[in-house]
C-alpha cells in the first residue's frame, strides 16, 4: 500500500515553504524506512549552511554532511532543508551547531547511527571543521562510531 504525505504525517512537502527566522527543530519531519532490516547509509550535503558568531554576530558558512544508518524513522529532506536554514540567525559556536544538529536528529528519529561534520569556511585566517558522531548504545553501531571516530585523521 501506497501512503500520501497526509498519511505519513508530513506537513512541508509540496506546501509552500515557510522559512522560520530561528533556530527551529520542531519543523523537522519523518516519514517510516521502508527498509528497516537493511543496513544502509543516507548522506545529506548542505553546501550553504549559515550561522552566526555567538560574540560578533558575523555570519558564518560551512557545507554541513550528515550521514546515517536509519532504522524505523528517516528525516523528510524539505523538512531538514528548513531546519538546516533555521540556523541562519542562531548565534552558536561551530562546534555547538554541529553538536546540535546530531542531537536533534537522534530525538527525531533514532537511527542506528548518525555523524555530522561541519567545513566552515576560514574567518580570521581559521577554518573548524567540528565532527561528531553516535552509535546507539549497546550495539555494534555503538562499536562503528568509536572506529569511525578514531579513524578521522586531525
Amino acid at each position: 500500500m501506497t501512503m500520501n504525505r497526509e498519511q505519513e504525517g508530513l506537513k512541508s512537502l509540496g506546501k509552500k515553504t515557510e522559512y522560520k527566522d530561528n533556530y527551529a527543530p520542531e519543523v523537522l519531519e519523518t516519514f517510516e524506512n521502508k527498509h528497516p532490516g537493511n543496513d544502509y547509509w543516507v548522506q545529506f550535503n548542505c553546501p550553504e549552511f549559515t550561522s552566526l558568531c555567538p560574540i560578533t554576530g558575523q555570519p558564518d558558512f560551512a557545507e554541513i554532511k550528515i550521514m546515517y544508518i536509519p532504522d524505523r524513522r528517516m528525516v523528510e529532506s524539505k523538512s531538514l532543508k528548513l531546519y538546516l536554514f533555521s540556523f541562519r540567525n542562531h548565534g552558536d559556536f561551530h562546534e555547538d551547531c554541529v553538536n546540535t544538529i546530531m542531537k536533534d536528529l537522534i530525538k527525531l528519529m533514532d537511527p542506528k547511527y548518525i555523524e555530522v561534520r561541519g567545513l566552515f569556511t576560514p574567518r580570521g585566517g581559521i577554518s573548524i571543521y567540528p565532527y561528531a558522531n553516535y552509535g546507539r548504545p549497546g550495539t555494534s553501531y555503538e562499536q562503528l562510531a568509536k572506529q569511525r571516530f578514531m579513524m578521522l585523521q586531525p
